[in-house]
């Protein structure tokens, strides 16, 4: 998909934004071509890929591109720090409480008048989908847990798309051949501190209101394990009949409307 433009024809690439020091701390801010008088919401996005550095934010860059087109949001696309390239724990959480910390702000200095830093969504694919639920819980971790805060900036909720959001329970399936293994440094019953400190599936239900949207198909991660995170939080669970792991992020796949509605529904709630 091609750059947006702007209302002059002109390309418009997404603003590049720098919540820290390291080359992995950046972010991509993308904008919806037609101007307006209003600002716009702004959505935090975590990309996916197994935490793995072998994945970063370029393969999510068309999606982030038509989220803002489709969803009149701004739309960060998020960098971190990866497993194989200084993430990992406690790295890739800390990276992504800095950023959730710091990009809002950043945001609306890079596009003046343009970002409504008070309608905030985080969301997240995949391994990003964890990133999001987890910083939307942060005031939730155990103390002296990396990136516990209790005074955490409100947010109208988290669109987590094909997440995992139980840790544990992808850890006994073997996802991403030991992907959370890799990402926390052992199982559940090596390091149970860490899994206490980051799975989702243990520390409640996140700030806002939380949609999670998966495919029925999911090959990576089977939808029943969002179906058990839903009951037991109270979040919104929208199915995608046939939809696999990554027609969550394909804005040319059915599942692009219930994407796009979710959204919608998070950042037009009042409060």
């Amino acid at each position: 998909m091609p750059s947006h433009s702007d209302p002059t024809g002109d390309p418009q690439r997404p603003l590049p934004l720098v919540y820290g020091p390291h080359p992995d701390q950046v972010a991509d801010l993308h904008l919806p071509d037609r101007p307006g008088a209003d600002r716009l919401p702004l959505v935090l996005f975590f990309h996916g890929g197994f935490w793995r550095a072998a994945h970063d934010r370029r393969h999510t860059g068309a999606f982030a591109d038509a989220l803002a087109r489709d969803g009149g949001c701004a739309v960060a696309n998020v960098e971190y720090r990866r497993v194989g390239a200084g993430g990992g724990w406690p790295t890739t959480l800390t990276d992504t409480a800095r950023a959730v910390d710091r990009l809002p702000e950043l945001s609306s200095r890079a596009a003046p008048g343009r970002v409504d830093t008070d309608r905030v969504v985080y969301a997240g694919h995949s391994a990003g989908g964890h990133l999001a639920l987890w910083a939307a819980v942060r005031h939730r971790l155990p103390a002296g847990a990396p990136g516990r805060t209790d005074a955490p900036a409100p947010i109208r909720g988290v669109l987590a798309l094909a997440p995992t959001a139980d840790l544990a329970h992808a850890d006994r399936l073997g996802s991403g051949r030991g992907a959370v293994a890799d990402f926390l440094g052992g199982s559940a019953t090596e390091v149970p501190e860490r899994y206490a400190a980051a799975d989702p599936a243990v520390l409640g239900t996140p700030a806002g209101r939380t949609v999670v949207v998966h495919g029925t198909h999911d090959e990576a991660l089977p939808v029943d394990m969002v179906r058990a995170y839903a009951r037991t939080t109270g979040t919104t669970l929208t199915e995608v009949p046939h939809g696999s792991h990554f027609d969550v992020i394909d804005p040319d796949s059915p599942a692009w409307p219930s994407v796009v509605q979710a959204l919608r529904a998070l950042v037009e709630a009042l409060g």
